[in-house]
């Protein structure tokens, strides 16, 4: 009897004392390997999804709500006049390699990106300021040519992230940021690997570890998933399955909203898509349930216009390009357009390659032939996004509320129309809430006229994680797996 009570006892001892240490790695499912890991030098959603909010930092960031909070910037003052925008910094904040993050750093980050020779993708959020002055290490005062109420959101930007003038030359391969994690190795074609930062200035994360895996296959992805590979995949390609996943206890689906708009971008430079008709009859010949329902299994909301069907200023305007194929025909025999054949290059996505396989079979129905070419991403980047070498192409931006990209003549899709140019410079200067909707109301309103491109949904995000991971984002407003918050539950 003693024996086995001492036995028990000594059961219970090891009971009371976990034999294992919680899980504190995770790995995530990426679609897409991005480019370079530089956010304030590239256009690829991949490089924030990696990097933003974990390795780098900006002045405020978006909250999962979407709400601009602050960040690096514990708060700002604003001028009466809307011009002078004064932040005051966190204190004790290094960079990985240890160095002090201070008020020089934000004027070197702003400077190089609102710079002539700038390669910052979205160098327009910058072009607003006059100039950027160092008040003291913790405090930095940035001066606008004009108000903007919106330079908050603007600062939140993966593009607007905090980088240091010691690290830039190699911040593509190496990053070397403020965040939570620090980067350890990037093995292309397979994933990028990254580690708690023990220096950091805020609340530590829970992961001491985090891999993002490269899996563009959605078969493969499924497989991952099932078999453990990964723990979660934030932005699952493969909707077919998911009805699998929530039927295994081991799983949860993560179903939200995205700042993606998802749309068959035409190049308006080249004839005959410079022509309003052309690219109005190409929208009538698309039908965006067969996208969504044969691409996205039923998973993506119906868009007639580049803006996210859930802010409250989005205006439905689908009616102007409903379905209808005799329509499209009709247009383009006005525009005397005959034996068309364009070019339509497919990046990784599921949204794309399925959808284009829909859209180029709709197409040739009203008597447009396409020459569909399957791309890299980074093939897309240089050929597409860069070199504007392309007729059509299915693309999902993902950037939030990135209507001011129309104002851009030398943006990929190639629009040119000084008067829409003129509403987005008046909407730069307007803080007063009812007026800025109404801008961008009216802004909604002239590219949907325009048909500058044919807009066919709001990118649902569809995710699969194991059941016992707390703290993903459900929706998306911004493109990033931030996983400051992330942990494992007992």
């Amino acid at each position: 009897m003693f024996n086995r009570l001492r036995l028990t006892a000594a059961a219970l001892a090891l009971c009371a004392t976990p034999a294992f240490a919680a899980q504190d790695t995770i790995t995530i499912g990426m679609v897409l390997e991005p480019p370079n890991l530089d956010p304030t030098a590239g256009a690829a959603a991949a490089i924030d999804e990696v990097t933003y909010a974990n390795i780098f930092e900006g002045l405020t960031r978006f909250g999962p709500d979407g709400s601009i909070q602050p960040d690096l910037a514990k708060s700002w003052d604003v001028s009466e006049d809307g011009k002078v925008w004064t932040f005051h910094l966190q204190d004790g904040v290094t960079f990985h390699d240890g160095t002090p993050m201070t008020a020089e750093d934000v004027k070197f980050s702003l400077d190089r990106a609102r710079a002539k020779d700038s390669a910052n993708a979205q160098k327009a959020l910058f072009a607003g300021i006059d100039s950027v002055d160092v008040v003291d290490p913790l405090t930095v005062k940035v001066t606008l040519k004009q108000p903007n109420g919106n330079f908050a959101f603007n600062m939140a930007w993966g593009d607007a992230v905090i980088v240091s003038p010691k690290s830039i030359d190699h911040e593509a391969t190496d990053p070397i940021g403020t965040g939570p994690f620090k980067f350890v190795d990037w093995v292309k074609g397979d994933r990028v690997d990254i580690a708690r930062y023990p220096g950091y200035w805020g609340a530590p994360a829970k992961l001491s570890k985090a891999t993002f895996k490269f899996i563009s296959d959605p078969t493969a992805a499924f497989a991952a998933m099932m078999a453990g590979d990964v723990d979660a995949f934030p932005n699952f390609p493969a909707p077919e399955t998911l009805e699998q996943f929530k039927a295994d206890p081991r799983f949860k689906v993560i179903v939200g909203s995205t700042e993606g708009e998802t749309i068959l971008a035409m190049n308006n430079r080249n004839p005959p898509l410079d022509n309003v008709k052309v690219r109005e009859a190409i929208a009538h010949a698309i039908n965006r349930a067969d996208i969504i329902n044969g691409a996205m299994f039923g998973y993506g909301t119906p868009i007639g216009t580049h803006f996210a069907p859930h802010n409250p200023d989005y205006v439905d305007l689908t009616g102007l390009s409903k379905y209808d194929p005799a329509l499209s025909k009709k247009l383009l025999a006005e525009a005397g357009v005959t034996n068309l054949k364009l070019r339509l290059a497919l990046p990784p996505p599921t949204y794309a390659r399925r959808g284009g396989e829909i859209i180029a079979a709709e197409l040739k129905k009203v008597g447009i032939d396409t020459e569909v070419t399957n791309v890299e991403w980074a093939q897309w980047l240089k050929q597409v996004f860069k070199d504007h070498d392309f007729d059509l192409t299915i693309v999902s931006h993902t950037e939030p509320m990135d209507i001011g990209i129309y104002a851009r003549p030398d943006y990929y899709f190639g629009y040119d129309n000084p008067d829409f140019q003129k509403l987005i410079a008046k909407l730069d200067v307007t803080s007063d809430p009812a007026e800025r909707s109404a801008l961008l109301k009216e802004a909604q309103t002239i590219i949907a006229k325009d048909y500058v491109n044919a807009y066919l949904f709001q990118l649902a995000k569809t995710g699969v994680a194991n059941a016992k991971i707390e703290g993903l984002w459900k929706n998306a407003p911004t493109q990033a797996n931030d996983l400051t918050k992330v942990y494992w539950q007992d």
